[in-house]
């Protein structure tokens, strides 16, 4: 009887994230993806990952700042209410937090030391309210081009199939440490971009093995989402 209550429990658990990341569908739009794609997204995708990923990053702000209005932390009231975490000992974010990396770790394999840097990076740059906007959208900007530059630079690489994890990995660490190292650049677009994140990644404090961690990790869930049918044609 034991085992069959958690079995259903486990179940019920399963069921409940299911239901949060279908609602979180609704803010990801904002960050790209085209409505005519919707029914193809997938439940622990891309888009689920960057949902839970600005989920942290809201608790944590709220953790370190006490800040205790759900409804400037968007993301994180539908987490909180639609998975039912309870507050811990009077202050938010802190059971959200490890609730959802949690989740993190498990589903996608991010490590204690993903988390650990953004926390040093929220504890270092945010000293009040007024240093949220700014660096959330410092965070969005150093992303962005971290992710367009990535793409850029790997081109033809990124089509190698998702099986071969340790060479994607590895290729993903080298074009990283160029994007962070290399100053043989020639394209002028791509040496604006190289500077920025260089900058962004300063300033965030984020290393260089956090920025190929979170870009390998994005590049692995896009190869897994399913192509439109015109893009095989191209």
């Amino acid at each position: 009887m034991f085992l069959l209550a958690k079995l259903h429990e486990c179940e019920e658990k399963k069921l409940t994230l299911h239901k949060f990341l279908m609602t979180m569908g609704i803010f990801s739009k904002i960050f790209g993806r085209k409505s005519t794609d919707d029914a193809e997204t997938k439940v622990g995708g891309m888009e689920d990952f960057m949902t839970l990923i600005r989920v942290y990053f809201q608790a944590e702000l709220a953790a370190q700042l006490n800040i205790t209005n759900l409804a400037a932390l968007p993301d994180l009231r539908v987490f909180k209410t639609t998975l039912k975490v309870p507050t811990q000992a009077g202050k938010l974010g802190v059971g959200e937090r490890a609730r959802c990396k949690k989740i993190l770790k498990e589903m996608y394999d991010m490590d204690d030391q993903f988390f650990k840097e953004i926390d040093q990076s929220i504890r270092r740059r945010c000293k009040s309210m007024q240093d949220v906007q700014p660096y959330l959208l410092q965070f969005q900007a150093f992303v962005q081009d971290l992710m367009m530059l990535t793409g850029n630079l790997m081109k033809f690489k990124l089509r190698l199939p998702g099986f071969f994890k340790k060479a994607l990995y590895q290729m993903t660490e080298k074009t990283v440490a160029d994007i962070y190292n290399k100053n043989d650049f020639t394209d002028a677009g791509v040496i604006k971009t190289v500077l920025a994140v260089r900058e962004y990644s300063k300033r965030l404090c984020f290393s260089q093995k956090w920025a190929t961690d979170f870009v390998y990790r994005v590049v692995m869930l896009a190869k897994n989402e399913k192509q439109p049918q015109d893009s095989a044609d191209n």
